[in-house]
Parts: structure tokens; C-alpha cells; sequence
């Protein structure tokens, strides 16, 4: 006779004994504390996650462009090896059709860092207004102006270049290494490193960035105050169609810069007197071509 023993075999993952009952009990409740501590450790990560990657922008099938807020890593590597003070500069104002170039320097106290500090361009008016403050309570901070006159004269680059080492210099603190943000670097006594979109990886040039935007907004719209009708205090100068249509109408003011194409068109256009003609020089008018001739028969003569 052949006896199924299958009907008492127990199961496969049962314990067979009471002390394996309690070791398993034991082992899944490790296990449920163990999921329970790691909770605040996977929170923490993600908040560091968030804190590190602001904004992710869909790029189709190549994935994704992360943008990381601005830190004080290169300026915590120069601390550590005795280089101190370190200044960051940054400009706003290059591309309106009015207004000045406004450059600032700012040199970060490394126990008094403002928390929030960005890209001036990633903030609200408000947040800047903010953060405007905090900086200039705990950091060191300069300003310098470069005027539309200046700017028709030197070209916008070199207009603003001069204002940026002009601010460096006029720092409380020398300092003895510079971040700037853009591709060229200033004609400094102290080391100068150029950080292409620094604004948003170096936190000193952040911070400068937010003084001078916040100093150059407040500067436009005191000029709106003086020229009314042009809406400085909305777009600051730039080439908006608010900002088209009153040079169209009204003509450029002394704040305008002359050599940008809207303003050189309407300044033809309001003023066409201050507009010197432009020399053909592959014109040849009859006048030179007989001056021309009596020279060649003079040289004839003489020989």
C-alpha cells in the first residue's frame, strides 16, 4: 500500500517549529524597522536632490538639460588654499536700447551667506528686491556706471569690460582673485577667471548679478520720470514693441544709444540733421575725374 505523504508535508516557506515561528516573526519585524529608518534617509536625499536641480527642461528623444543652482565650491577651493578676499562680477544692461551698463562686484562673507541667492534672471522682481538687501548687509559691495554716451563711444563690450574692472576696483577689500562672468576675462592687479554663465554656477557672480539688475531697474525707472512715454519703468530699456512703437513716435532721447539699428532709424527718422551721409567710396564724380586728368597732363609736361 502506498501511503500520500504530500498531505502532511508542510508548506515550503512555513516554520516547521514553534522557535522558527518566532525567528521568522523576528526577522520580518528587523526588516519593517529597518524600511522605517530609511524613510528620512531617502527624504533627506530627495530634498537635496530638489535642492541641487531647480529646473528640468524636456530636450525630446536626447533627454534632459538639468539646471543647478549656483554654489560656493571654486570660492571655498581658493579659501582652502589661502587665497582670500574673492570677488564675483557681474553686469546687466547690455542688450536694451536705453539706459546704462550697471556692473557690481561682491565679495561674500563665507559665514553669512544669504540663503536663495540665483541667477538674477531665474528670480521675480521681488525675490531680487530681497535678496538685494540681504546681500548688501553681509557682503562686500561696489556698483559702477557705464553711460550711453560711453557705450556709443567705446562699444557696448568695451563699455561694459571698463565698468566691470571699475567696480573690482572700487570693492572696499582688494581682492585677490575674480570671478566674472562671460568669456573675457578684466584687466586686473589680481588674478581674473572668466566663467561662461557663471551667474548660475558661481555663487559671488549670482550675487553680483542681483545688484546690478536690481541697481539698473531702479535707475530706469527713475529715468522713466524724466521721459515719459517710453515705459522705462515697464520693459528698462528694452527692445520690446511697447518700446519700438515710442521711438517710432516720439524719437530717441538723450538716454537712447545711437549706434543700436532702432535707434539709429528713428533718430533719422525724428532728426534726420544729426544723420552724416554716408561716403560711396566706389563713386567717382566728375570733379576728381578732371582733377585727375590735370594731374596726369602736369606729370606729362615735366617730363
Amino acid at each position: 500500500m502506498i501511503r500520500d505523504k504530500s498531505a502532511t508535508k508542510p508548506a515550503k516557506d512555513a516554520p516547521k517549529t514553534a522557535a522558527e515561528k518566532k525567528a521568522a516573526e523576528k526577522k520580518a519585524a528587523e526588516k519593517k524597522a529597518a524600511a522605517k529608518n530609511a524613510a528620512p534617509a531617502k527624504a533627506a536625499k530627495a530634498a537635496a536632490a530638489k535642492t541641487n536641480v531647480t529646473t528640468a527642461i524636456p530636450a525630446g528623444k536626447k533627454g534632459i538639460i538639468a539646471v543647478t543652482t549656483p554654489s560656493f565650491r571654486r570660492e571655498r577651493a581658493l579659501i582652502k588654499r589661502g587665497v582670500w578676499p574673492v570677488a564675483g562680477c557681474d553686469e546687466a544692461g547690455r542688450g536694451p536700447l536705453a539706459g546704462p551698463v550697471v556692473a557690481a562686484a561682491v565679495i561674500l562673507d563665507p559665514n553669512r551667506i544669504p540663503r536663495g541667492i540665483d541667477d538674477s534672471k531665474r528670480l521675480t522682481a521681488e525675490e531680487r528686491e530681497k535678496l538685494f538687501d540681504k546681500i548688501c548687509a553681509t557682503a562686500q559691495v561696489s556698483v559702477a556706471v557705464a553711460s550711453p554716451s560711453r557705450i556709443d563711444r567705446d562699444n557696448i563690450l568695451r563699455a561694459s569690460l571698463w565698468a566691470l574692472k571699475r567696480a573690482v576696483v572700487a570693492l572696499p577689500e582688494a581682492p585677490r582673485h575674480v570671478f566674472v562672468d562671460g568669456r573675457d576675462r578684466l584687466d586686473t592687479e589680481c588674478d581674473c577667471e572668466a566663467v561662461i554663465g557663471g551667474d548660475g554656477i558661481v555663487l559671488s557672480i549670482a550675487a553680483a548679478s542681483i545688484i546690478a539688475k536690481v541697481t539698473r531697474d531702479r535707475l530706469m525707472c527713475a529715468l522713466a520720470q524724466d521721459c515719459p512715454g517710453y515705459g522705462f519703468e515697464q520693459h528698462k530699456g528694452y527692445a520690446v514693441p511697447e518700446h519700438l512703437d515710442a521711438l517710432d513716435r516720439l524719437g530717441p532721447t538723450i538716454h537712447h544709444r545711437s549706434f543700436f539699428a532702432p535707434v539709429a532709424a528713428a533718430r533719422a527718422k525724428h532728426m534726420p540733421w544729426t544723420v552724416e551721409p554716408v561716403r560711396d567710396l566706389f563713386s567717382v564724380t566728375e570733379v576728381e575725374v578732371q582733377a585727375d586728368a590735370s594731374v596726369e597732363i602736369d606729370a606729362a609736361a615735366g617730363l
